[in-house]
């Protein structure tokens, strides 16, 4: 039995898969994991090769980084 609940669009939780990290709707792959290679300058396509995930799937992984971000509060000093 599946404990899986949409935290985002495109995004699901489920403590049986990736110990409970974010990953992309049904798939096993993290979004921090989408987020690394885009960071490391892997391109969409080879994304989407390497890791069997969509385009719509990758952009969901940036939607729900954005909204985590914009949410965060940060103090210099």
């Amino acid at each position: 039995m599946s404990d899986s609940v949409e935290i985002s669009p495109g995004i699901t939780i489920d403590n049986a898969v990736r110990h409970g990290k974010p990953v992309i709707v049904g798939t096993r792959v993290p979004v921090s994991l989408i987020l690394g290679q885009l960071a490391g300058g892997v391109t969409y396509a080879e994304i989407e090769e390497e890791y069997g995930v969509t385009l719509e799937g990758i952009r969901a992984a940036l939607r729900y980084a954005t909204d985590l971000v914009s949410r965060e509060t940060v103090r210099a000093g």
